[in-house]
């Protein structure tokens, strides 16, 4: 807590300092400021669960001033976003009032977009899977039919308050004040307990609180929505640009290359939208479900790729191009991979699943992460995805005994290979967190 609480303490006095700036004066930016408070309150009322925290311990653990958590809360509760818990006793005086996150004033939709199948979920602020629902579908069928798969998915996971006023227009109609349209036509900024959600076209897509890009208010979801539906994270195969929300030649269907994404679907669902990788989503969402340190989250489905958490953080690179960690070749002159290339562990491994070997899949898929251990020096390896899902003691131990074997040779500990909780969904749930992220601080989207 102590770099948290700097973070705080520093944020007091930047807003005290910069209300004698005047504008383009290079000071301190105050939205930003605000919503970084108003997020690490958040995130200590989130953490703490049903029992909740009073507002002096929220000033003790934050660095900011009881006056600045009073306003903050009385913020939150106004928005519907905190209630109070009952009274906790104190060392002196009249007892303290505790206060508790309101899980179901917001919720995030995760969708994973695969190459055969779209599932969604819907999330509460504490990422709590509260509804889901999955379909078929043909990455390969065209922009249009893939679009009008993933908003009658989506739809079809809201309650009926929430899509009712969809207007999803499947055969490519835009409502009037949807995201993507011009500014003008967009209803004004309602904010979200001070905190700017993630991005959608036209902000930056950094997407975290206080990012250049906001305008210190968050982007409401389109009239007829509940306004606690945050916007969606959308989590597919790469490559893909996770910034602009464009995609690059996603492996076997090059036709996507260049798609605005983010634009599209922001567009018709209206309200904001994020794009990831899916191996990114699931990393993401295994961190903010407790997962430390740095790890490798391997994904083996349809393909195969890898979510790297770097120190507690997901390592995209600079241009969304780390992870792709099925197409390391390892053998030269090996069987042809949908990438263009040979012998790629995706192709080697996917091809043994495909023989029904599974050892040597194992085995393959244990070379690439013996790989990864050696480059990266990670504290543990997690197997995930629907294949690995099919059969996990085989993907375990053979990816296992490959890095124990590694270990034996170099002298070190072996790393441990664990099925990474979450299942088949971890995906879809990590990519609601792409959403959930920034309102906690953690950056996420």
């Amino acid at each position: 807590m102590r770099g948290t609480g700097g973070a705080g303490a520093a944020g007091t006095a930047g807003v005290g300092a910069g209300s004698g700036v005047g504008a383009g004066g290079g000071g301190v930016n105050l939205l930003a400021l605000r919503s970084h408070n108003a997020s690490l309150v958040l995130d200590l009322l989130r953490t703490a669960g049903d029992e909740g925290i009073s507002r002096l311990e929220l000033a003790e653990r934050t660095g900011l001033t009881p006056q600045a958590v009073s306003k903050i809360t009385a913020r939150l509760r106004e928005d519907g976003l905190v209630a109070e818990a009952g009274r906790r006793a104190s060392t002196g005086g009249k007892p303290r009032t505790v206060l508790r996150l309101v899980p179901e004033a917001g919720h995030a939709v995760g969708v994973h977009l695969d190459r055969d199948e779209v599932r969604v979920v819907l999330v509460d602020l504490r990422g709590t899977m509260v509804g889901e629902r999955r379909a078929a579908l043909d990455l390969g069928a065209g922009a249009e039919a893939v679009l009008g798969a993933v908003g009658e998915t989506v739809a079809g996971v809201l309650p009926g308050g929430f899509a009712g006023g969809f207007g999803l227009g499947l055969a490519g109609d835009v409502r009037p004040g949807a995201a993507g349209l011009d500014a003008d036509s967009r209803p004004e900024p309602t904010g979200f307990g001070g905190v700017p959600l993630p991005g959608s076209p036209g902000l930056d897509g950094d997407s975290r609180p206080g990012a250049a890009g906001f305008d210190g208010g968050s982007l409401p979801g389109p009239a007829g929505l509940d306004p606690s539906l945050l916007g969606v994270g959308v989590a597919l195969p790469g490559p893909l640009d996770h910034v602009r929300g464009v995609l690059h030649r996603v492996t076997g269907f090059p036709g996507w290359d260049g798609f605005p994404l983010r634009e599209a679907l922001a567009g018709r669902l209206g309200v904001p939208v994020v794009v990831d990788k899916d191996t990114n989503a699931a990393a993401l969402g295994l961190a903010a479900g407790g997962e430390g340190g740095s790890f490798a989250y391997l994904h083996l489905g349809t393909g195969l790729g890898a979510g790297l958490v770097i120190g507690g953080s997901v390592h995209r690179g600079a241009r969304t191009g780390a992870g792709e960690f099925g197409h390391q070749v390892i053998q030269l002159d090996g069987p042809p991979c949908t990438c263009g290339d040979r012998g790629c562990v995706e192709a080697l491994c996917l091809g043994a699943v495909a023989r029904g070997d599974l050892d040597e899949a194992a085995r393959v898929l244990g070379a690439g992460a013996a790989n990864l251990v050696g480059l990266l020096d990670i504290d543990v390896v997690l197997l995930g995805g629907r294949t690995v899902a099919a059969a996990p003691e085989a993907f375990v131990g053979g990816v296992g005994a490959v890095l124990e074997a590694r270990a034996r040779r170099t002298g070190q500990d072996a790393v441990p290979v664990r099925v990474a909780p979450g299942g088949d969904g971890a995906v879809a749930v990590g990519a609601a967190q792409l959403v959930l992220g920034p309102v906690f601080g953690h950056g996420g989207g």
